[in-house]
């Protein structure tokens, strides 16, 4: 999981492993990992999540901590214009690092669809350039299992 600061990376790895939302912010410092056992196209997967502290202007996402991913989510807070630019940056420096390892961007907060600052238009850019998008919100529980069985289904595809 990267993407810039609080976008929803904990709140969607916790409603996806725990079912849990909560409205209390709690940022991440270095990386938490959890882990959950899935069954993705009739294998049994286990699952190694490590949410990758939020980038800003004074904490940057270090390139190691992605060395040896299968593939990864990118998320974006669709609230937040400038979130977009820090993930098109975080794509790059991932693409890079997990040679060309299978992502998903998940632009989150869809229950607040009314405060969004990204457009349809940004949204198309991101799919002319290949990336699978899913709007997800973890509050209200919407599309987050389907955003993360579509990560390990491109992984599983991949590795074949």
């Amino acid at each position: 999981m990267i993407g810039a600061f609080a976008v929803g990376k904990t709140s969607l790895v916790q409603r996806f492993v725990n079912s849990i939302f909560s409205e209390k912010y709690q940022t991440t410092i270095g990386v938490k990992i959890d882990q959950k056992n899935m069954v993705v196209d009739g294998e049994e997967v286990t699952l190694l999540l490590w949410d990758i502290h939020g980038e800003d202007d004074f904490m940057k996402v270090k390139p190691t901590y992605l060395i040896g991913s299968s593939g990864y989510l990118l998320v974006i807070d669709g609230t937040r214009k400038d979130t977009l630019s820090t993930a098109v940056r975080l794509q790059e420096m991932a693409a890079s690092m997990t040679k060309g390892a299978p992502f998903v961007t998940i632009i989150n907060k869809s229950d607040l669809a009314t405060e969004w600052e990204i457009a349809e238009e940004d949204i198309e850019e991101l799919k002319s350039k290949g990336w699978d998008i899913m709007l997800t919100s973890a509050k209200d529980d919407f599309r987050v299992e389907e955003a993360f069985v579509m990560i390990v289904a491109k992984m599983m595809q991949t590795e074949k």
